[in-house]
């Protein structure tokens, strides 16, 4: 082979610099190559999508990173992924995590202007469904969970608290209401027996005459109306009622023998 010149050895140098520098760079897609602005990076192509975490490391005062777009249809950042349930407690990294390692805030979202700072929606919603869920138990400053209807929770009375109108049913005082305990009774058959009674334990009768029955109520009720009724068998004597003091009711009968009767009481 021939001995090349000096000067045709540069010349051939040279060639072969300009040939590998007009060649197109091989290399493989996706890790290692800068990304394209305004393009899909790494490709268009799914097979070339990066297969490593892409780290930006910061050391500054501000924010590591920024991102803005200042057409007026928003669109700042998006971020889409394919997360299974449960999250990072069950191994399936969420599409967005803010991870503070000190003490301060993780995230904090501004709104300058608008009726709402942003919007949290779960499938179809519905019951079943939760906007979030936390395990701090504090009170959350401003939320208006604290509200029912516009009024604050301070206006609801306490599990223990006692109205200031709880005396009052549309309007009525309770005292001019009946109770359970003011509608009296008792059944008593011709013997003068007890049969039936309300209440149902401490109310007695006894077979005075032939012609009268007393009746004796576990309280006052002389200050409330009577009612007796033929019970059994209808005879053709009349029933009178009266009070015999505190508790007690004697019942007559026109006719001997005195019949059946139901006694009512209301106070």
């Amino acid at each position: 082979m021939p001995k090349l010149g000096r000067r045709t050895r540069k010349v051939l140098l040279g060639a072969g610099t300009l040939a590998i520098l007009a060649a197109p760079i091989a290399g493989a897609a996706g890790e290692g190559r800068p990304l394209d602005g305004g393009a899909r990076n790494p490709s268009s192509d799914p097979s070339q999508a990066y297969t490593r975490e892409t780290e930006i490391i910061a050391n500054t005062s501000t924010y590591g990173t920024r991102q803005s777009n200042k057409s007026d249809n928003g669109g700042g950042a998006i971020y889409g992924c394919r997360s299974r349930a449960g999250g990072t407690a069950a191994g399936n990294e969420p599409c967005i995590r803010a991870n503070n390692l000190s003490d301060g805030l993780a995230f904090e979202f501004n709104a300058n202007n608008g009726e709402s700072a942003g919007l949290i929606t779960v499938g179809s919603g519905g019951d079943s469904k939760r906007p979030f869920t936390t395990n701090a138990t504090g009170v959350a400053t401003g939320l208006n969970a604290d509200r029912v209807d516009g009024r604050d929770a301070s206006d609801f009375l306490g599990k223990n608290e006692k109205a200031a109108d709880a005396d009052k049913v549309d309007g009525v005082d309770g005292a001019d209401l009946a109770r359970t305990g003011d509608f009296l009774f008792a059944r008593v058959d011709s013997n003068g027996n007890l049969v039936g009674s309300r209440p149902s334990s401490g109310v007695s009768a006894t077979a005075s005459s032939p012609t009268s029955a007393t009746v004796t109520f576990p309280r006052d009720v002389s200050n409330c109306s009577f009612t007796a009724t033929q019970a059994g068998t209808p005879s053709s004597a009349t029933l009178g009622v009266a009070s015999a003091g505190d508790g007690a009711v004697t019942v007559t009968s026109s006719a001997a023998p005195r019949p059946a009767f139901h006694l009512q009481v209301i106070c």
